[in-house]
């Protein structure tokens, strides 16, 4: 793979290269790691890349890349928010598989356009949705493919952090006073369209529903602030079922406490984040069940999606690593003009991407209109 952002001191870069790297079957060989060359160059040394492919712009790195016999089988893209659509327009369209982080875009606009090239190229493009890649999210989804929960009536989903809240008062660290609060960065959106998007992205996972419509109210507790740090949805899914999603960066005292419940007629489940290994499944008669990854007891997807036997925990790195696995397999069968397995390939698509960023546009336009129902733009 090639990389594009990640260089030195980059959080999230070092995160996609461990998960890329974990299971053996994809190598860092080439990037454009910084919008400095020389910085570039210098991460190119940190991850022992080879000094000719240690490319001074991403344009630079896309042609050359291209017209290598050896050149790079993808690229992954971990710039900020605002460079994804120029970054993977480039690559796709210089014929090179994508891996992307979220969000797809800046807006909707460049997402459908991006939507519409990687249709068109018939390209395998990926968008590292993470929290997909758990064994026991994906467990939860094979239960309610199943009818094991019965009808689905309502779902919560919650993704709150608090590490912002100290700016409120102006006591904190501007934890956020950086490009995410900036909209020529970061986009219409900062809470929900940051980490909103991942609990969204997580109800369509598991449950596969398509939101009707949503009212949405946004809110920027901390002073001065353009963009949000805290949103709440009412949802309003096909099929009449029933929604609350909410997101902050300012719940005092929650560090990363993405979790979702699901109600339906037979049963319900919940899933926490911060303990990815218990799928807890309720009943109203019954005692509650939990269950644990690892075990034969489970499904097949949730089985070849663990690496380690039952009350080895497995965690963040791991549930990336499912996400750049499944595209890999992917990539491979279409560089070995291999069919598709039945089902398809498991990891969240340039449409989850157009999805999110939709989603992102309606809780936006919900609020500026004092929480109105909104479609989504599909």
């Amino acid at each position: 793979m090639g990389m594009v952002g990640g260089g030195r001191g980059a959080f999230i870069g070092q995160v996609h290269r461990m998960a890329a790297n974990l299971d053996g079957k994809i190598e860092l060989v080439a990037g454009a790691f910084s919008s400095t060359p020389e910085k570039s160059k210098l991460s190119g040394q940190d991850f022992f890349i080879d000094p000719d492919r240690a490319y001074g712009t991403y344009e630079e790195m896309a042609k050359a890349e291209a017209a290598r016999e050896d050149g790079v089988d993808f690229v992954s893209i971990v710039v900020q928010n605002h460079l994804h659509f120029a970054v993977a327009k480039c690559f796709l369209e210089a014929g090179i598989n994508v891996i992307c982080d979220k969000p797809l875009a800046l807006d909707i606009d460049q997402a459908k356009e991006l939507q519409k090239l990687v249709h068109d190229s018939g390209l395998i493009f990926a968008l590292t949705h993470n929290y997909t890649g758990y064994p026991m999210v994906k467990e939860a989804k094979r239960m309610v493919a199943d009818g094991e929960l019965g009808r689905i009536l309502k779902i919560v989903a919650e993704y709150p952090q608090g590490y912002a809240v100290g700016d409120v008062e102006g006591e904190g660290s501007g934890a956020i006073s950086n490009w995410r609060a900036d909209p020529k960065i970061a986009g219409a959106s900062n809470c929900m369209g940051d980490i909103g998007t991942h609990a969204h992205n997580l109800v369509h996972y598991i449950t596969g529903l398509e939101i009707d419509e949503l009212a949405a109210e946004l809110t920027a507790f901390i002073p001065g602030r353009e963009l949000d740090d805290d949103g709440n949805c009412l949802i309003r899914y096909e099929g009449g079922v029933k929604g609350i999603l909410y997101a902050s960066q300012i719940s005092n005292g929650d560090e990363n406490n993405l979790n979702i419940r699901v109600y339906g007629t037979k049963a319900s489940l919940e899933w926490h984040q911060e303990e990815p290994n218990d799928l807890i499944v309720k009943f109203a008669n019954a005692p509650r069940q939990t269950y644990r990854r690892g075990n034969d007891y489970l499904g097949a997807a949730a089985q070849a999606n663990s690496r380690t036997p039952f009350a080895h925990p497995e965690g963040f790195i791991e549930a990336f690593a499912n996400v750049y696995l499944a595209a890999a397999a992917a990539i491979s069968d279409k560089i070995d003009c291999k069919p598709a397995p039945e089902g398809g390939y498991d990891y969240p698509t340039v449409d989850d991407g157009v999805h999110g960023m939709a989603f992102i546009k309606a809780c936006v336009d919900s609020s500026k209109n004092n929480a109105a129902w909104t479609k989504l733009d599909l």
